[in-house]
Parts: structure tokens; C-alpha cells; sequence
């Protein structure tokens, strides 16, 4: 994916500076509750059945103009801003699934999602195929009469796993089925999944569209039918919501959007290249090296290899040493900051699967993984090698 103009989009993304008074950011729209003019104007805003604003949970400015922005990004028809990835995470499915439908899933993922469809498995009937995504035929064996939703997450969480989307969406579009796709890791700068083919992207703006580690949120993007009916829908009736407030910090994310994840993409591939050579290394995951698994659908679907690294330090204990010994880098979860954060993969995140279930991920004891941030490449390098001694 190429398009040298998104250093320009970004920046102006969502604008509209005759409907905020020339105002060069975004004014934030503190308003929970929006007067009408008159009652043929109110009743029509009401319905739907004219443009603007009523109540703060189904609309406002500032949201607005990020949800054109996320759509501008994207390449999507429409888009729907939340209070977390999570919220539209769970839009999404309840969007496109009901009891008694089924899912198709990666077996390694973010396991808030693996341990989400685990729940609307139990608690409404709607099961899940978990595959192995990394062979887009595995989709196609699961399939079902009552399959309603192929969900990628690509690259994947923690193991950055590639997915080959066009294919996995074109066999959706055979058996009628929709497509969503996570693109947290990758963000819109370095792959956007409607163009091959999704019908819906999802991410968690916690992380890289935010990028500063000071906020919680969530977008949905894609076809405008389904982001209608999400609006009207799980975004209604959930009440999943994201504040003007938070909606303004993502904004503010967006625009130093490329410029950091150059510089994310850059400083992973040097981390996992000299993480390579490393002998208390016994495995490197990242999609930009060679011997990846995917590396070549990586190299056709993705304009840069992302800011994440995966490494194997071959024991708990051995994580534990790890990042007990960061001085530059920060022991924390979560990713996509501007600060570089390692964590022990099966102590935190995967801990609420079982062993069983992380051994089917490839979530191994010693797994960290790396987000690897903006600081000079040298300073990230040298702290990680040192703490390995």
C-alpha cells in the first residue's frame, strides 16, 4: 500500500472549518444536551431525518468530525467512534451476529476478543471456530450455514501473525459473510483493509491513533450499512459511547499519525533484526523479517511492517529478569505509545487463558512483547541488551 499523501490527510482529516467558525483544531463540544430552533427542526433531528445534534451519547461535534476523520483514513464509507476498542469490538460482532449464529476467529489474538466470544458463546449461543489464521484456507474448512462474521486480526496480538485478508475477505464474499478486521497494530499509515476487501475495520484508538498513552477509546469503519446499523443498534442500546473530550485527544493523535509510525516501523525492524543475533533469544516474531511466516502477503497487503516485536526468552523467570531490568524502556501493558513498553505476555495479557489455550496460540512462558516506541533506536537496543545479562 502506497500513498505519500497521508502525511496531508492526516493532518486535515475530519475538518470542517466553515461548520467550526474557521477554527484550525477542532473545537471540543462539551454539550450533553442540543437546543432546536423550532419543533419541525427538533422533531426532524430527532427522527433522523435531518442532520445535527440532540443528545450527546447519539451525536456531537467533536466526534463527528473524528469519526470523518477515521473514515477519511480508511477509506470507508462511514465510521462510529467508542468509549474503548473493546465497545466497538463487541458493536461489531452484535452488529453482524445474533443466538444461534457462528464465528470465525484467529486461535491467537488478543485474548480480551478470544475471551469475549468465549462469553457470547456461553451467553447467547453464538459460537466460534477458532483457526489458524495465518492459512486464510482455514476460513473457508470452518465455514457454516449460520457463519455471519469472519473476524482477522492482523498482525496479530501478541505473536504479530499475518493474515492474508484479500483472500480471507473474497472467501466471505462467496458465502455471503462479513469480514471485520482488527487493524490496531497496523493503523491505517501502513494497511487499510477495505481496499482489500473487508466490510469492517476496527480499532482500539487507546493505542497507536491516540499514541500518547493518555486516553481510552474505540472506531468502527466500513460500509455504511453496517455502520448504520451499529449506530442504531449496539451503539444505542450499549451506551459504549466516547467523550468529546477523548474524541478531541484522538484527534490530536491523528495528525502526528504517520510521521510516528515511520519512525515505529523504522525502530521495530532495527530491534528485531539485532534481537536476531541475541543468544538468551531463542525466537523473534515481526513481520518484516525474512524468514516470517507471511512475510511475503505481509509485503503485498502493508506499506510498513508496524511498531511491534515479539521475542522468546525462553522461560517465565526469565521475563520476570527482563524487564525488572529496563532502565530506558518501560515495564507496562498496553502498546502503541510513544514510549517504548515490554511485558511478559503469559504473566499478563494471555494469563486469563488457559495453558492449554496458550499453547494453541503460541503464547509460549518466555514470550514477551515489545512496543517498540520513538526513542532514539540505540538507547531501545542497548537497554534491551543489557537487561538480558
Amino acid at each position: 500500500m502506497k500513498d505519500d499523501s497521508f502525511f496531508t490527510l492526516s493532518v486535515h482529516a475530519g475538518e470542517d472549518r466553515m461548520a467550526d467558525h474557521g477554527a484550525v483544531s477542532v473545537p471540543i463540544y462539551s454539550a450533553s444536551v442540543f437546543a432546536f430552533k423550532d419543533a419541525d427542526d427538533g422533531i426532524a433531528i430527532h427522527n433522523y431525518e435531518k442532520e445535527g445534534y440532540f443528545y450527546g451519547r447519539l451525536g456531537n461535534p467533536t466526534v463527528a468530525a473524528l469519526e470523518r476523520a477515521m473514515a477519511e483514513l480508511e477509506h470507508g464509507d462511514d465510521a462510529l467512534a467508542f468509549a474503548s476498542g473493546m465497545a466497538a469490538m463487541s458493536a461489531a460482532a452484535f452488529t453482524l451476529v445474533g443466538s444461534g449464529d457462528h464465528v470465525i476467529a484467529p486461535e491467537s489474538m488478543y485474548s480480551t476478543t478470544t475471551n469475549f466470544l468465549k462469553h457470547i458463546g456461553e451467553a447467547f449461543g453464538i459460537k466460534t471456530t477458532f483457526v489458524d489464521a495465518a492459512n486464510a484456507e482455514a476460513y473457508a474448512s470452518a465455514l457454516r450455514p449460520n457463519t455471519r462474521m469472519l473476524w482477522i486480526e492482523s498482525p496479530s496480538n501478541p505473536l504479530v501473525r499475518i493474515t492474508d485478508i484479500a483472500e480471507v475477505a473474497a472467501i466471505g464474499k462467496k458465502a455471503g459473510v462479513a469480514t471485520v478486521v482488527d487493524n490496531t497494530f497496523a493503523t491505517p499509515f501502513n494497511q487499510r483493509p477495505l481496499e482489500l476487501g473487508a466490510d469492517l475495520v476496527i480499532h482500539s484508538a487507546t493505542k497507536y491513533l491516540g499514541g500518547h498513552s493518555d486516553l481510552t477509546a474505540g472506531v468502527m469503519v466500513g460500509r455504511r450499512d453496517l455502520v448504520e446499523k451499529a449506530r442504531h443498534g449496539p451503539a444505542k442500546l450499549y451506551g459504549g459511547n466516547i467523550a468529546p473530550q477523548v474524541a478531541w485527544l484522538v484527534l490530536r493523535g491523528i495528525k502526528t499519525l504517520g510521521l510516528r509510525m515511520e519512525r515505529h516501523n523504522s525502530n521495530a525492524s532495527a530491534l528485531a533484526h539485532m534481537l536476531l543475533g541475541h543468544p538468551k533469544i531463542s525466537a523473534v516474531f515481526y513481520p518484516g523479517l525474512e524468514d516470517h511466516q507471511n512475510h511475503e502477503i505481509a509485503k503485498r497487503q502493508m506499506r510498513g511492517f508496524g511498531g511491534m516485536v515479539a521475542a522468546d526468552v525462553g522461560t517465565s523467570d526469565a521475563a520476570r529478569s527482563l524487564v525488572n531490568n529496563l532502565k530506558v524502556c518501560t515495564f507496562a501493558t498496553s502498546l502503541g505509545g510513544v514510549e517504548t513498553l515490554v511485558q511478559p505476555v503469559a504473566l499478563m495479557t494471555h494469563a486469563t487463558l488457559s495453558p492449554e489455550e496458550r499453547a494453541a496460540a503460541g503464547v509460549s512462558e518466555g514470550l514477551l512483547r515489545i512496543s517498540v516506541g520513538i526513542e532514539n533506536i540505540d538507547d531501545i537496543c542497548q537497554d534491551i541488551y543489557d537487561a538480558l545479562l
